[in-house]
């Protein structure tokens, strides 16, 4: 297999799941505007890149350390691997992880200076779990912990984090929105490992999708799709938001339904629920430009 070096890089820093980054900073943005009235343009615009920079950073790792374990080969079904293919040498992709950590690393300084030691607490293990997703004495990603990490860094952690940067405080709404934004994001990954199922299981990678098998992990899907929906009830009257929410997570359902097979998945479904991720957020934003008058 062959292609450019830049494609190559690009293939290891999977756009798709990219969302997974973008999405909590844009919602937490959002929020605090909702409830401040006032956004700090610059620190919104650091806290995205150091996500972005984390996230693409576990792709790297992820990517190098499942070739070294044998859970990426020519026998998967996805998207191919760069290290496992040979595009990238291993120690190209680990200095690539390591210089993603790097440039995320001195966004995380910009904020410390903004809002002091609490930013330690939320970026120090970002930084690490970065890596221990899929390496370390524990990785979780082997563990059946993939999507529950998720939920927590990509969910509650990145929006609260963002939520407190952007406003110096703990907002309890900042607790629902998190969890709103960390299941739609773990979506992504159960679906990765509904479709990897085959290959994980023969290497000894016990995600949630090996140790429970697909029926359960349909039904797993099903739920964190239609919950965050549901939990805009606690946030208040928002009947805009709600309402459209709700029928785009039955119209992501009726897909679910029909790429989700006893044998597989659809190629298409991941990039669909990513789509599923960001569309939350679009109409999140609109609720809140109907409601403030600046939409």
């Amino acid at each position: 297999m062959t292609m450019p070096l830049w494609k190559a890089w690009l293939l290891a820093a999977r756009p798709k799941t990219l969302p997974a980054a973008i999405v909590p900073v844009w919602a937490a943005c959002l929020l605090a505007f909702q409830l401040t009235g006032d956004i700090d343009l610059r620190l919104a615009l650091v806290t995205l890149m150091g996500a972005v920079w984390i996230q693409i950073a576990t792709n790297f790792f992820n990517d190098v350390i499942d070739a070294e374990k044998g859970a990426d080969n020519e026998d998967r079904v996805g998207p191919a691997r760069a290290c496992a293919t040979g595009l990238i040498s291993r120690r190209a992709m680990y200095l690539g992880a390591f210089g993603a950590l790097f440039l995320a690393a001195l966004c995380g300084l910009l904020l410390y200076q903004a809002r002091g030691w609490l930013i330690l607490v939320i970026g120090l293990p970002s930084l690490y779990l970065s890596y221990g997703y899929t390496g370390g004495p524990v990785p979780l990603a082997y563990r059946g912990l993939g999507e529950l990490f998720v939920i927590l860094f990509f969910g509650l952690v990145a929006v609260s984090g963002t939520l407190f940067v952007q406003t110096d405080s703990w907002p309890w709404q900042g607790g629902i929105l998190g969890l709103q934004v960390g299941l739609l994001s773990a979506v992504l990954i159960a679906v990765n490992n509904y479709r990897d199922l085959e290959g994980d299981q023969l290497v000894g990678k016990r995600t949630l999708a090996v140790r429970w098998g697909r029926r359960v992990m349909r039904r797993l899907i099903y739920l964190m799709t239609l919950l965050p929906s549901l939990l805009i009830l606690f946030l208040g009257v928002q009947p805009f938001w709600f309402f459209s929410a709700l029928i785009l997570a039955f119209i992501f359902l009726f897909l679910e339904r029909r790429f989700l097979r006893p044998d597989g998945v659809s190629s298409k479904l991941l990039g669909l629920s990513a789509l599923h991720l960001i569309l939350f957020v679009v109409v999140q934003h609109l609720c809140l430009g109907l409601t403030s008058g600046r939409l």
